[in-house]
């Protein structure tokens, strides 16, 4: 951990450090997988909407050269094309190879397992409920892994309690990887009961980083007076994570791009902080962020682990080396 210079004449703030935080082992794979691009060569390398969401990722990486646009008809010919984390639909895919682009699937491995699941019970004749956000990436992808139709999206409670299904018994549902453990569970509950024989995956779609991001935020509510997530304001996993904080009885919870959008007033006769970023948040924002605090108080900080993390996704043969 940093030494921070301390002063007599500054507040003291313990400051708890959630562990597991900030990067997931989908996002490190997405940014290898542009980096990868860049020293493959030669064509210029672009990259389909934010690789992950955090401008200080993409940033970083159109210093190094990628270029960033939103739709395949903005990549020229001859170009490399990548496809972001959050996965795309097959009409994209299938854009860049009528184009003949070269392409390279940045897609979490994760989301991909979803868009496998909603591929297979279309193929079964099942009608899917997919629960998650309204225009968010990875539902878009999602949904677009199977003809229009073939998928209801279901946003909350008050939706899986509406939502009518043609067949009951030829039903299933997945759910976008990034939501909040509880709330799925709430609305997996409501489904379940409304129709017993709906089928969901075997192995729960909402990814292992955002579980244990969740936890260590749920472990260190109760114990501070304030806390503050570094993520960006698009960043859906960061997001849950200010929610989580607040069910969990931290009403001072605070989502913040870096340290330049601390809200020092609110920090006001906070003794104890936490602190935790999503995961696609850079830990030298982490550490920017305690350097500010420092600046003003006189830091403590102690890391508390809630659980570990080995994941590790490989990227593609052609970029390695």
């Amino acid at each position: 951990m940093p030494d921070y210079a301390q002063s007599s004449d500054k507040p003291e703030l313990r400051v708890l450090l959630a562990r597991p935080r900030g990067f997931c082992a989908g996002v490190v794979r997405a940014i290898e997988v542009v980096e990868g691009a860049l020293r493959h060569g030669p064509g210029p390398v672009y990259v389909r909407h934010e690789i992950v969401h955090n401008r200080h990722v993409v940033e970083a990486l159109e210093a190094k050269g990628a270029v960033f646009v939103e739709q395949v008809a903005d990549i020229p010919d001859g170009a490399v094309a990548i496809f972001s984390a959050h996965g795309v639909a097959k009409s994209v895919t299938a854009e860049a190879a009528g184009r003949g682009l070269e392409t390279f699937d940045a897609t979490c491995p994760l989301v991909s397992k979803v868009h496998r699941e909603a591929q297979n019970h279309h193929r079964a004749g099942r009608q899917v409920l997919l629960i998650g956000h309204r225009g968010h990436p990875e539902v878009i992808g999602t949904m677009g892994q199977v003809p229009d139709g073939a998928v209801t999206l279901v946003e909350d409670c008050a939706q899986a309690e509406s939502v009518a299904v043609p067949d009951p018994d030829k039903l299933a549902y997945t759910t976008q990887t990034t939501l909040s453990v509880g709330d799925t569970a709430a609305i997996v509950a409501i489904l379940t009961r409304r129709f017993p024989s709906i089928r969901g995956p075997n192995k729960a779609d909402i990814c292992y980083a955002t579980t244990n991001r969740q936890a260590a935020v749920q472990a260190l509510a109760p114990e501070v007076d304030a806390l503050i997530v570094v993520g960006a304001a698009n960043s859906s996993n960061s997001k849950r994570l200010v929610e989580v904080a607040r069910a969990a009885g931290c009403a001072k919870a605070f989502l913040v791009a870096d340290a330049g959008e601390i809200d020092w007033p609110a920090l006001d006769g906070v003794a104890t902080l936490g602190l935790t970023a999503g995961a696609s948040a850079p830990e030298v924002l982490v550490q920017g962020l305690l350097s500010a605090l420092s600046l003003r108080f006189r830091t403590h900080v102690e890391e508390v682990s809630v659980r570990e993390e080995d994941v590790h996704f490989s990227i593609p043969k052609a970029l390695m080396g």
